[in-house]
């Protein structure tokens, strides 16, 4: 695995920035998941963490869905009206490969990023009983869990597997090395859901995703610019042998075109800076390390032009009011004292 370095990111640093904003070492990873495979995964995750590390990095990004998979050509048998057998088993062997939140899993992701010293953001497909959801998970240099955000619009067919997040996710949390949140996937062209990150102060927001398309640059490339943060997108770089072989699995649609080493998921992966410049990435060619160091006094810098939360709002003509309560299907109400009924003789 090649760290893949950002040529302008040299110049950018010898620029003369200011000596009293501190650098930040950020990699986001590019490889694929050991599909149907969980504890494989880890040790994958764990072996790409190390190189980051050994490489500087004081904050690693992994992508969509890393642990637990992103079912990518599969559509689990379902036509309107009808789910087939083969879609239902399909469901249980993905069920089963998501992890719950707390759990072993996130136990060993903790102590992944406390071993390595490294601030850890982790795409994962988290169980809550019988229903799944697109998660990142957030763990400090420590060794600590922070906490998480679950995706809170899946995408079409993603809408068939994974439950909605609500408002009560949406962290963004502070810590030695800036204030750091994350949207996944298409979640990131919702404008209100941006605009609440922008809200709670986020400066290096995470963008892990599925989508290797060109346009998905142009995305980062404004939120960058719109929100004067950092943007770190991390996506999947995967071919057909990456996911289990035919008949277990299928590619529907595509499947008879497909050879082992065809490229499923080109990657994209990207990071970029307030000014909207490319620090690193993106990359098209494999599994790779992308880094790039974070001089956070671009914040400020770009912040002074537009801060689309502060002096270049209008709140007394357009505002966002954000319910970031739990919505829970069902509450369960006890009387926790007992009520006297006093009569009168």
């Amino acid at each position: 695995m090649a760290l893949v370095p950002s040529p302008a990111l040299v110049a950018e640093v010898e620029m003369g920035s200011d000596p009293s904003a501190s650098t930040v070492r950020a990699t986001v990873v590019q490889a694929s998941t050991v599909f149907y495979d969980t504890p494989a995964t880890l040790d994958k995750a764990e072996r790409l963490l190390a190189e980051a590390a050994g490489y500087g990095a004081q904050l690693v990004v992994f992508p969509e869905a890393f642990v637990g998979g992103y079912p990518r050509g599969s559509n689990f048998g379902i036509v309107i009206g009808n789910r087939t057998a083969k879609g239902k088993e399909e469901f249980r062997k993905y069920h089963a490969s998501a992890i719950d939140v707390p759990g072993p899993e996130v136990d060993r992701l903790a102590a992944m990023a406390g071993k390595y010293k490294v601030f850890l953001v982790m795409g994962v497909i988290e169980r809550d009983g019988y229903t799944l959801y697109c998660t990142v998970l957030f763990f400090d240099s420590q060794g600590s869990y922070l906490g998480k955000h679950r995706k809170i619009m899946p995408t079409a067919l993603e809408r068939i597997i994974w439950g909605f997040g609500d408002g009560s996710t949406i962290p963004v949390f502070e810590t030695p090395i800036g204030k750091i949140g994350a949207a996944i996937c298409w979640e990131n062209r919702m404008p209100l859901l941006r605009t609440a990150m922008y809200a709670k102060g986020v400066e290096i927001y995470c963008a892990p995703t599925a989508d290797s398309r060109d346009v998905w640059q142009a995305s980062m490339t404004h939120i960058a610019l719109e929100g004067g943060c950092f943007v770190l997108s991390a996506n999947q770089f995967c071919r057909r042998k990456d996911y289990p072989p035919p008949p277990e699995y299928v590619f529907a649609g595509t499947e008879e075109e497909l050879t082992p080493d065809s490229v499923v998921c080109a990657g994209g992966s990207v990071i970029i800076s307030p000014s909207g410049a490319i620090l690193a990435g993106p990359n098209y060619d494999g599994e790779a390390l992308i880094s790039a160091d974070l001089d956070l006094g671009e914040i400020a810098r770009e912040k002074f032009a537009f801060d689309v939360v502060g002096h270049y709002s209008r709140p007394e003509v357009l505002s966002l009011t954000v319910k970031d309560h739990p919505t829970n299907p069902v509450t369960f109400v006890s009387a926790s004292t007992k009520t006297e009924v006093s009569h009168t003789p």
